[in-house]
This record gives C-alpha cells, structure tokens and sequence, in this order.
C-alpha cells in the first residue's frame, strides 16, 4: 500500500478540460440544468445472470481515451485481462475516446478498437460517458447519443436507451439473476457525471472552482426512484455497486478524512478510519457542485461501492461510512499518466468479485496493472492503424 499525497498542478487539469473543442456550444443542455421532473420508476428485469457456483465478475476499464489510433498496449491490456480475469460483465468508464479524431468514422474506430477485445470474448460489456468523449463533436458531428446508438450496434453491448428529460446519456440500471431463481441478487448501477460546468449559472462564472461537471439533481431521484422500485418488486434492497466517471467530493473527504485539512497527519489518520489501500498521485477532480448522491447512497443503503476514473494516476480504494469510495487507474497508454520516464506504470484495471452466497455478495476487488504482464512500458506512443468496422457497425 502506498500512502503518497502527491498532486499535480490542477492547472493541467484545466488545461486539459479547455483544449476540448465542446466550448460553449451545447454545454448548458448537455450539462441538464437544474431539476427536472423524474421519469416515473420501473425496475428492470435482470439482463445478467450468476454463473451456476454464484459467482460473478466485473471488470473496470477507465479512460481508454484514444483517436482512431489507439495505442496497440492499451488493446493488449484489456485483453490480457479478460484472458486472465475471464470477467461476466466489463464497463469502460468514461473517457472512451479522446477529441482528436476529425470524423465519424475516425470516432466509430476508436470506440470499435476499445469494444472488440470484449465482443471478440463474448463477454457482456457497457460503458459510461466521460468528460472528454464530446470533445470532437464539432468536427465529427458524434454526440454521445450517435456514439450510444452505435455501440448499441453491437451484440454483447447492454447500455440501456437515454431516458428523455432524465440528465446525462444512457444512465443504466442492470440487475444480475441469482443462479438459484429468476430473482436478482446483484444491481449494476452507470450513471452519466456529465462533462463541463456551464460557463455561468445566474450570471456567475466558476473562475477559481473546478470546471468538471456534477450529477445533477434528477440523475439523483432517478437512482433513488428505480432503488425504491427494484426493493417493491422484489421485496427486498438489491446490493449493488455504481460506476460513474468523476469522481465525488467525499473521495477527497475520505482521503484526508476531513473536509477543510488536507495534510499528511490527516491521511495517515484516514488510512487506518477509512482502510485506504492505494495510491493518490493527483488532486481529485470533481465538479465544483457536491450533487448529494452520496447522500442518497447512505439514505438507500443498496450501493456498497461507488467506482471512478477520470484522475488516471489514482488507484486508491477505502471505507467511508459504509460505501466503497474507489478509482480504477488510467488504462489508456494514449493518455496522459505519471511524470517522465514512470508515464505508463499505473496503466491497468480494477476487478470486482460477486458471490451470492455470502451475505453482501460483493467479496472484494482488486487492480491489475500492465507490468504485470509484462507490457512495454516505454514512454512512448505506439499507435495502431485504423482496424475496418464489421458490415453491422458501418
């Protein structure tokens, strides 16, 4: 376990956020503005199911974040670790793409290159949206509801349609059927964290706040709404974890175990508190509203874990006051990682493990990383050539 507290300049962060090409156009809608009315609640019927030991298992892939391009080590990663792992169920967390390509079809190849390790396998597989996959919207023309309704193309994709008047693309609720009825005994939560702030909300600008975007209110009595409807059909609270791709304000609380003192006395305080297992090599880069879905966690007390992204050189995991706060680092070695020479050393995954015959049925998770299967981690771009889009994704 490594307890660094290290932190880039945020101001990379920025300049990261700012040399997407989003700019002002859509920001507004897409961020949803404030709350809007719920879509009336349904649960879903299961769509996975436990295999015939009760066990199941997820894999995390997190920003992938490639054009067309795609850095060959990011594709021999993931399929190292389905290969290894041989997971029921993976989501790319957001970030599937970066904004450099320049049309539709350089869009449609980089999310092709990211998905056929998973549909080559046969395994079931979803992803969430990222801040940074909207960012060559105005060259391509790809929104993230083109881009939802391409990877809907493929077979073993199970992202849920977008809900109209419900913030953020394909929020998605998934349920996974006990080996032993046709009852769910697992819940897997996506929710979209939007992109970028709006430039101004009643004429104030976010000068001097992060300019990551927020779950939004709706997005909020959404989960709420579909807990409470899962618990009425089947009578009881379904456990569950929840991807999303930015991170919340209590991952920060939890790491300090404070809200206001961040220093080394404090973490150490919050390593035993919290059990925190990882490491911290950036600031975490959440929106500058807190958008109390934590809250609605404690309140509903289904989700256990709530897993991120977005900050790639972060792989710290911990216990704050009952729900696992985590990140899955940086998969993408066409993405920006640690500094220098150690660039590509926390490249890697996450991996969750179900068993229905314990009593939470979440029993743990755990990272892989590239170095442990021998992976070029060279500080270098080792790009690919475009693959061809099967006849069902042209």
């Amino acid at each position: 376990m490594s307890s660094k507290a290290t932190t880039f300049d945020l101001s990379r962060r920025a300049a990261l956020a700012t040399a997407g090409t989003l700019g002002a156009m859509g920001i507004i809608a897409a961020s949803g503005g404030l709350a809007q009315a719920a879509p009336k609640p349904k649960a879903p019927r299961p769509t996975l199911a436990f295999r015939p030991d009760g066990k199941f298992k997820v894999v995390q892939f997190n920003d992938t974040q490639d054009d067309e391009k795609t850095d060959r080590r990011t594709i021999e990663l993931m399929e190292r670790t389905l290969d290894q792992e041989k997971p029921d169920f993976v989501v790319i967390n957001g970030d599937v793409i970066n904004g450099d390509c320049n049309t539709e079809l350089e869009v449609k190849e980089a999310l092709n290159h990211v998905v056929l390790p998973m549909e080559r396998r046969g395994i079931t597989w979803a992803v969430t949206f990222g801040n940074h996959d909207e960012d060559s919207v105005s060259r391509t023309g790809m929104t993230e509801a083109k881009m939802l309704e391409f990877l809907q193309s493929y077979d073993h994709n199970v992202n849920a349609d977008s809900v109209p008047g419900l913030t953020g693309t394909s929020n998605t609720q998934l349920l996974i059927q006990s080996s032993t009825s046709k009852d769910p005994a697992f819940g897997l939560w996506l929710i979209d964290t939007g992109r970028y702030a709006p430039k101004t909300i009643d004429g104030q600008d976010f000068a001097g706040y992060p300019t990551w975007d927020w779950v939004r209110a709706d997005q909020v009595t959404w989960y709420r709404n579909q807990s409470i409807a899962t618990e009425q059909k089947y009578g009881k609270k379904i456990p569950s974890l929840m991807w999303g791709h930015i991170a919340l304000h209590e991952h920060r609380n939890m790491w300090f175990s404070s809200l206001d003192s961040r220093t080394a006395a404090d973490h150490t305080r919050a390593v035993t508190k919290h059990s925190i297992v990882g490491e911290r090599n950036e600031a975490e880069c959440p929106g500058p509203i807190n958008s109390g879905l934590f809250s609605a966690f404690l309140e509903r007390g289904d989700v256990l874990g709530y897993f991120v992204g977005h900050d790639h050189v972060n792989t710290y995991v911990g216990n704050y006051y009952g729900v696992q706060l985590g990140y899955a680092p940086g998969t993408g070695f066409g993405a920006y990682g640690l500094s220098g020479a150690e660039r590509n050393r926390l490249r890697g995954a996450r991996v969750f493990e179900l068993d229905e015959n314990q009593p939470k049925v979440y029993t743990n998770t755990r990272l892989v990383f590239a170095k442990d299967f021998g992976i070029d981690l060279t500080a270098n771009d080792q790009p690919i050539v475009p693959l061809p889009l099967d006849p069902a994704q042209q």
